[in-house]
This record gives structure tokens, C-alpha cells and sequence, in this order.
């Protein structure tokens, strides 16, 4: 039975997969995502694959990785540095790195991509990587605003396939958001809720809709409040405050679009509003489209509904 009581395919064993282990994570790409899950399953006894185009980024991400365990090791083992030393070096002795996905693909249980998101650019990836897994590795995307069928419509395993949608930054944030197809068999689902389990993490279950939940959710809210200010109905801050306050969010919607990154918004609202023309939820916003033409993307240019300040520490040449 699937996920949605639809038949496992006939070219793969249902029992194998209930019987089969996530021993081995291939996780491809470099970027923020991608080395926080990275970072998550080396430290929860799995072997990691991590994969980028570059060497210099992978370089990059280990190291950034081995920061971020110290940190963890600081807290965790705060009485035994020594035992904290240990745990850095295990956990990062779990984690090698490749710039050939095909190559790790063929070695693992579990392919999860952390990539741009690029309808295309999945789908290539995961159609050139579907002919050469082996037949029991399941595949998964991070995307938070790609439909996971159509990523998988690229492959033959479209019953090994399902969403794992996880947060940043991944280390600290309890959330996956699980999500299966129609498609995606029920013994697939369940590897991928055992796993994020294994992961220390709290998954939720998720259809394949817009956003999943917490996004299908949050965007829609966050647009509301940009289409109630352009009525005039509202000042940013007013609106910002009345959520603080009232609805106890740590973050007012306005605060929360910039830290997000507008343009980010735009290409999840652009993305819903084509698929879903008539539905009034993912309407654009004049006011949206405008600051990201003009390069006010939120806290990281400096500038987006709120100006930010940048400060540079003149002696370390560090942004603070």
C-alpha cells in the first residue's frame, strides 16, 4: 500500500525496502542547507556523502561544518573537552565529500538533494542519478515550494521518492516535514519518517501540496500582510506590532519577509500564482515585485521593507 493506497511498483520488493537501512546519506549540494543536514546525520551515526560541483565550496562547507560541532561539542561537553575534541573528529570522520554525484549515488541508501531551486535543474539531476542507484535507494528533495511529483516525474522510482523538508538552520530547528506523492509507497514514507526520527527531529506528516504546511501556511499570511498595507489598511510597523503583541509571533510578518529574503518570496508566490491562477491566496503584490526590482531583497542587501544597519568591525573585518 502507498502512501496515498496506491500499488508499490511492481519492479521493486516491498519487503526489501522495509528491511533496508539508511547506513549511507548522500547529500548533494554544499550550500547552507545541504551542510546542516549533512552535519545532522554524520552526528547521528550515519555515513555522509557530501556532493558539490566544487572543491573550493566543499573546502568551504567541512569547515563551516567543523565550527558549527565545535560549538555543539562546547555546550554538549562543556565539563570534557577532551570527550568534545572526540566528537568533532568522529562526526566529521563520518562525512566525506565528492564532486561526482553519480559516483556516491551508487553507494547509498538515501540521495537527498539541497540544490537550487530549480525545477529543471532537479529533475536533471535525479533523472541522470535514477539510472544508476541502486534499486533500493530512496530518493528526497529539500524543496519547499517545488511540487515533489514533479521532481520525480523525472525518475522511474516513483514510489522510492518523497519530500524531506528540513529548516534553517538545520543543526538547531526540530521540524522535517515528510511528504509524500500519490506515488510514494507506504513503506518509502515510513523509511523517510524513521529516518528523520533517527535524525533527533520531530517529523510531520505532509501531502504534496503548495508548501507543504508550514509554508502553505506562513506565505500566504506573510502576502496578506503586504496586500492589507497596500490597501492602506495598515502601516508596516503598526501591523508588525499588532502580530507581536497580539498574536505573540516572535516576528511581525513585514520583519519576517525581509529576514526571509523578498526575492525569495517573490519565486514562491510567482511559482503558486502560475500553477494556481485563480486562487486569491497566491495573488502577486505590486509592492513585493517593486523592492525586488530594485534590489531590496530584506536584511541581507541592507534593505527591504525595513532599512538595516551593517556594522564592520574596522580591526577583524567581520559583518556583525
Amino acid at each position: 500500500m502507498s502512501f496515498l493506497c496506491q500499488p508499490v511498483s511492481r519492479a521493486f520488493s516491498s519487503s526489501a525496502l522495509r528491511s533496508s537501512v539508511f547506513k549511507h546519506v548522500t547529500v548533494i549540494g554544499g550550500g547552507l542547507m545541504g551542510a546542516g543536514i549533512a552535519q545532522v546525520a554524520a552526528s547521528t551515526g550515519h555515513t555522509v556523502t557530501l556532493v558539490d560541483v566544487s572543491e573550493d565550496v566543499l573546502k568551504k562547507t567541512v569547515k563551516g561544518i567543523e565550527g558549527s560541532l565545535q560549538r555543539v561539542a562546547k555546550k554538549k561537553f562543556a565539563d570534557k573537552p577532551e570527550a568534545g575534541e572526540e566528537f568533532v573528529r568522529k562526526v566529521l570522520q563520518s562525512i566525506s565529500t565528492s564532486t561526482d554525484a553519480a559516483s556516491a549515488a551508487q553507494t547509498s541508501d538515501l540521495v537527498l538533494e539541497a540544490i537550487v531551486e530549480n525545477l529543471q535543474v532537479k529533475q536533471e539531476l535525479f533523472g541522470r542519478l535514477d539510472k544508476l542507484a541502486p534499486v533500493h535507494t530512496i530518493f528526497a528533495s529539500n524543496t519547499s515550494s517545488l511540487p515533489i511529483m514533479d521532481i520525480a516525474s523525472s525518475t522511474s522510482r516513483l514510489d522510492r521518492f518523497g519530500g524531506l523538508h528540513f529548516f534553517n538552520p538545520v543543526p538547531m530547528m526540530k521540524l522535517v516535514e515528510v511528504v509524500g506523492t500519490s506515488a510514494t509507497s507506504q513503506e518509502t514514507f515510513d523509511s523517510l519518517l524513521n529516518f528523520s526520527k533517527a535524525l533527533g527531529k520531530t517529523p510531520v506528516s505532509c501531502k504534496d501540496t503548495p508548501g507543504f504546511i508550514v509554508n502553505r501556511l506562513l506565505v500566504p499570511y506573510m502576502m496578506e500582510a503586504i496586500r492589507l498595507h497596500e490597501r492602506g489598511h495598515g502601516s508596516k510597523e503598526d501591523i508588525d506590532v499588532a502580530m507581536k503583541l497580539g498574536a505573540g509571533y516572535p516576528m511581525g510578518p513585514f520583519e519576517l519577509c525581509d529576514y526571509v529574503g523578498l526575492d525569495t518570496m517573490k519565486f514562491i508566490i510567482d511559482g503558486w500564482s502560475a500553477n494556481n491562477p485563480a486562487d486569491p491566496l497566491f495573488a502577486q503584490s505590486e509592492l513585493l515585485n517593486g523592492l525586488v526590482a530594485e534590489g531590496k531583497l530584506g536584511k541581507k542587501t541592507g534593505e527591504g521593507f525595513y532599512k538595516y544597519k551593517v556594522f564592520v568591525e574596522i580591526l577583524t573585518g567581520l559583518h556583525l
